[in-house]
């Protein structure tokens, strides 16, 4: 039970971590601090996080840093920090932290379609994993488009009984009647929100098969980390200062801009890959995969506990078709690997038969063998 309990719980915490650094994170754009400098500060805080654990960690057992592996993780910081992070907030900016988190699940399917041409996955229409990674990723594509571009008429739930007064002294509280005024003054767009997030989740898919080739690489998984926050800090204060001349923008006043830089630093940086890198360890992606839809979920609920958010039909509607389009994606995946695994075992065996071949009792020994671990690995990967 301890096996199963431990990674459940880490990534839960994981989700509610994030769930929190998008309502803060809102809230702080909401009070007029730049996304640019929130996402700078980010890496900042996540390098002072990650830099000492990965030293302790890793410093016996880290590779040697190569040139390529230097321009490989300069590429990922790129992406899947600076140009990720940067569309994702100033989307989060633009939209609400429930069309974020809807959108973000759109990732896998990306990858997909990504990874395709470059023959980091493979099409099998015959099979039904292939055929459930074709219409999942078709759900996610039609699901993204119907929360970016539809929204319906509102979903009349009534209105939540918890107060939170802070909310009333920010832009998120503005009342009805000077809604278009509000949506001119800060920026809220319905459209160019979901659009950036959209270009979030492609950075992010870039960044994950960048990050395929690294792993196999530079064994150093928190070294590589804390050297990608530190490549990003350097980026993002960068575009932060090119974009943002006024010196003021750095201020951490209020105090939810510096509880939200921190936070989005420890919790949603270091502490969560920390959690999720035990987590794949021990239990495989595909098991931190399923957890993402769950952030949906408690962004949707606490942003309209906190923020007096509005769910709208479209919202509902594209945010189920991304969820049932990335599980369909997620088992498409699974059942090849099973059949690969299934494969790979009648490889072995057709290979060991051929080397007892003039031996019926080492034929009979290595075939039993070959067996045995064709049967375990196969478990291994149902479970």
């Amino acid at each position: 039970m301890e096996g199963d309990f431990l990674p459940f719980l880490l990534m839960v915490t994981v989700q509610l971590g994030y769930a929190g650094m998008n309502i803060i994170s809102k809230l702080a754009m909401d009070s007029g601090m730049s996304a640019y400098v929130h996402v700078a500060y980010r890496q900042i805080f996540a390098t002072v996080a990650l830099a000492p654990v990965a030293y302790f960690l890793e410093r016996k057992t880290r590779p040697k840093m190569t040139l390529p592996v230097f321009i490989q993780i300069f590429l990922c910081s790129f992406f899947g920090v600076t140009v990720n992070q940067i569309t994702y907030f100033i989307g989060l900016k633009n939209s609400t932290p429930t069309i974020a988190c809807a959108l973000s699940n759109i990732i896998p399917a990306v990858t997909f379609i990504i990874a395709v041409p470059l023959g980091q996955e493979k099409i099998v229409l015959k099979s039904k994993g292939g055929q459930a990674k074709v219409w999942g990723t078709m759900s996610c594509v039609s699901g993204a488009l119907l929360v970016s571009f539809y929204h319906g008429s509102v979903l009349n739930i009534g209105q939540s009984a918890i107060h939170w007064k802070y909310v009333d002294s920010t832009p998120t509280a503005a009342p009805a009647a000077a809604t278009a005024v509000a949506v001119a003054h800060h920026g809220y767009s319905l459209v160019l929100g979901p659009l950036l997030l959209i270009a979030s989740a492609v950075s992010w898919a870039i960044w994950l098969i960048i990050q395929t080739k690294i792993s196999s690489k530079y064994d150093a998984p928190y070294s590589s980390s804390a050297l990608m926050c530190v490549l990003g800090s350097i980026q993002c204060t960068i575009v932060a200062i090119s974009l943002d001349h006024d010196l003021s923008a750095w201020s951490l006043a209020p105090t939810i801009r510096i509880v939200s830089s921190v936070y989005a630093g420890l919790v949603g940086t270091a502490v969560a890959f920390c959690f999720m890198s035990w987590c794949v360890a021990r239990k495989g992606p595909l098991y931190v995969s399923v957890f993402s839809p769950l952030l949906l979920v408690i962004v949707a609920i606490l942003s309209w506990v906190l923020l007096r958010e509005k769910l709208y039909i479209g919202t509902v509607g594209g945010s189920a078709l991304i969820v049932s389009g990335l599980y369909a994606v997620l088992w498409g995946k699974k059942k090849e690997m099973v059949r690969m695994a299934a494969i790979d075992d009648g490889e072995k065996v057709s290979q060991t038969t051929a080397a007892g071949a003039d031996s019926p009792h080492n034929y009979i020994g290595k075939s039993s063998k070959s067996s045995c671990v064709g049967t375990t690995a196969a478990l291994h990967v149902d479970v």
